[in-house]
């Protein structure tokens, strides 16, 4: 007769089931393994995720409308402004009692200021309006619509009441289409006017010199960081230090002196003047325009080809070169056919951090540029900086983020990401 085989869950030294202590000591070390990282992920999500979030919310957020005037703007519901008739008694009712509201919050020009983004003069008219409303009795004026319109007579102007209609609710497309060069009008969607039209051309301007800088860097960058490669070590350290020299000037001095080297009365011109390629009267204009951003951008973006490539270069083993020519291949064949493919990588990587870099400039385009060589990131920053148009810029920093994830998309599907090496 057999031994009785025992057939229980084999046991921990503590009694346990041995499957639960194992899956309770990996959640720990998961759990210790969280608490490490979790620093530098509250870093991300405190200074990386979150304003890109704040900047997507604000691209369509639109309350303002609705928290200024809200019985205005249930008021207007019933309105039809296809009938061409400005709104009725009960509308400029609402509106005189939200207005003594909203001047006693001090927000109606807010208000103003925003619609006056869609339709220049809302904003004057709201301040004219909030200093005589705020005087009123709503209990014994009226009627409040002949009141306003003598006021002011573009309370009578459809367009102005079709405006606030159309923004009165808490999100919104309109910043989307202004960013687009379209606009939102009570017949739908419609052209802005053609001398309105700049932020398509300033998109296809700010990828064309983005990529036009890009392939600069990698013409000049490629033999520089050839040679570092190549070259002995202490030749090879003394060109490094001048590639790196550039990080240890400032943005703004190399940029005022480029404006110094290619303004007109600048060095390169009295240079070429000097041996005589150039007549003192026909000097070149080579600032302001789009020639000087490229030139300007292509110096201080240039290191950041250099060093990926560089490091890439340094893995390559010389021999696979020797062993080339050895089998017959000429200088030319063995480059193109042996060294080059493996120094792909290294393009890869500094044609992404180039173009990245260069698409969301704006110090330099703005010093250098003029009005040809700016960037859609000047917009961006004068609306944030100057005009306070946070949903215009956010929505134009949204499009901006979108062209750059569709190119790098297009890029690893082409080129494939898993080819990009820092070395």
């Amino acid at each position: 007769m057999s031994d009785a085989t025992d057939t229980g869950p084999v046991l921990a030294a503590d009694g346990t089931p041995l499957k639960r202590s194992l899956n309770r000591a990996l959640r720990r070390e998961k759990l210790r393994a969280l608490m490490l990282i979790a620093p530098l992920l509250l870093f991300v999500l405190v200074t990386f995720i979150a304003p890109i979030a704040d900047m997507l919310f604000r691209s369509v957020e639109n309350n303002i409308v609705e928290d200024t005037l809200p019985r205005t703007v249930v008021a207007l519901e019933s309105w039809d402004r296809m009938t061409g008739e400005p709104p009725d008694e009960a509308v400029f009712a609402a509106l005189a009692e939200d207005l003594v509201i909203a001047v006693e919050t001090k927000t109606h020009t807010r208000l103003g200021s925003r619609l006056n983004y869609e339709m220049t003069g809302i904003s004057s008219l709201f301040r004219k309006s909030g200093r005589s409303v705020k005087r009123w009795d709503l209990a014994t004026d009226g009627p409040f619509r002949e009141k306003f319109i003598e006021l002011d007579e573009d309370w009578a102007d459809v367009g102005m009441w079709a405006m606030i209609q159309i923004y009165s609710s808490r999100y919104t497309s309109g910043y989307f289409l202004n960013s687009v060069d379209l606009q939102l009008s009570p017949d739908g969607i419609a052209a802005r006017e053609e001398d309105q039209r700049i932020y398509i051309t300033l998109f296809k301007r700010t990828i064309f010199m983005s990529l036009t800088i890009m392939f600069s860097c990698v013409l000049l960058g490629y033999p520089i960081a050839w040679l570092l490669a190549n070259l002995s070590a202490k030749a090879s350290n003394m060109l490094l230090i001048l590639v790196l020299l550039p990080f240890w000037t400032s943005l703004l001095v190399r940029t005022s002196a480029w404006k110094v080297l290619l303004q007109q009365q600048g060095v390169i011109n009295d240079v070429l003047v000097w041996v005589g390629l150039v007549d003192d009267g026909n000097r070149l204009i080579m600032i302001n325009n789009q020639f000087g951003t490229i030139v300007a951008m292509t110096h201080i973006l240039l290191p950041f080809m250099i060093l990926p490539l560089y490091s890439v270069m340094q893995t390559i083993p010389p021999t696979y070169l020797r062993a080339a020519k050895s089998l017959g291949a000429t200088n030319w064949t063995a480059f193109w056919r042996v060294y080059f493919p493996q120094s792909v990588p290294g393009i890869g990587a500094g044609c992404i951090l180039v173009f990245i870099l260069s698409i969301g400039y704006y110090i330099t385009p703005e010093l250098v540029g003029g009005t040809k060589g700016v960037f859609i990131s000047n917009r961006i920053a004068y609306h944030i900086s100057s005009s306070l148009n946070w949903g215009l810029g956010a929505a134009l920093g949204t499009i901006l983020l979108a062209a750059v994830l569709l190119l790098y998309w297009a890029y690893d599907k082409i080129v494939g990401i898993d080819n990009v090496k820092l070395g």
